[in-house]
């Protein structure tokens, strides 16, 4: 934890709220991209961290963002879509 002093840390509990959720984790809802939901809290704030500095991000830099999280789940089609969606909905 040293190497965060004095930084910021976001959890998925600070995003949203079951009645509002943050758009990501709507994104997530509407195309029901939530897998087995061991890694979907890492998935959702490594999407939001990455695009949210490279907010045109291309498809092959997105999954190479993600590589860095482990889930065997990613590789369905859902979750990019989910992400995605988050990318054009907020640009």
């Amino acid at each position: 934890m040293s190497t965060v002093t004095g930084g910021d840390i976001t959890t998925l509990d600070e995003l949203g709220t079951p009645e509002k959720p943050h758009p990501i984790q709507k994104a997530f809802i509407d195309e029901q991209a939530a897998q087995c939901g061991f890694c979907l809290s890492g998935v959702v704030l490594t999407a939001k961290a990455y695009l949210d500095q490279n907010p045109k991000a291309t498809d092959a830099q997105i999954q190479q963002a993600m590589s860095t999280v482990l889930c065997r789940c990613f590789t369905t089609t859902r979750m990019m879509k989910a992400i995605k969606r988050y990318a054009t909905e907020r640009a």
